[in-house]
């Protein structure tokens, strides 16, 4: 609770290289951010992810052969309700109206590579549904064939671009891709 003398500034002071930390009034506290004034505009956010397993795990996805059923379909719609549900789990997340969410997956030799594009025409932008969605598929695929694979590592879960908005569009350097280095 702010009084007449602390009133929350528009952006918190600027401590990250140039760009404000919006999520912290000027005593540190957590608000969420204003985006009311903001112009509406297209974002697209685009996150990926993998869940590393053993190579027979892998096969099982692969060949439709789990005993809880088709596991990248139930994980599929995991990621678009997740997408959909994220402000109910991430505190200064807005509500949003989705335009649409995307969720790939390829099953590699011993890992299930994720990506998920989340659209939307609004005043913020997707990333957080994005990464929420990839999480949450990853979760679900974690959950559909945990009896057989414990030992399951969900990993590298990270944007990969954005597009809209007064920042624009940014995209990870080829060099950053987690797991290259």
């Amino acid at each position: 609770m702010t009084d007449d003398n602390d009133q929350a500034p528009d952006h918190a002071p600027d401590i990250n290289n140039g760009n404000a930390l919006t999520h912290f009034d000027r005593a540190g506290r957590a608000r969420m951010v204003q985006v009311g004034d903001k112009p509406e505009t297209r974002r697209v956010a685009v996150a990926s992810g993998r869940i590393r397993m053993d190579s027979e795990t892998a096969t099982i996805i692969r060949e439709g052969r789990a005993s809880k059923g088709d596991v990248l379909g139930v994980a599929q719609v995991a990621a678009i309700m997740a997408a959909k549900r994220t402000p109910d789990i991430i505190p200064m997340c807005h509500p949003l109206m989705l335009t649409g969410v995307e969720a790939s997956f390829h099953v590699e030799e011993d890992a299930v590579a994720i990506t998920v594009s989340v659209s939307t025409r609004g005043q913020t932008g997707v990333e957080m549904e994005a990464l929420t969605a990839v999480s949450a598929a990853a979760l679900t695929i974690y959950d559909m064939v945990k009896a057989i694979d414990r030992g399951m590592v969900i990993e590298h879960v990270q944007l990969e671009s954005k597009k809209g908005g007064r920042s624009g569009t940014w995209a990870r350097d080829r060099e950053d891709i987690a797991g290259d280095t």
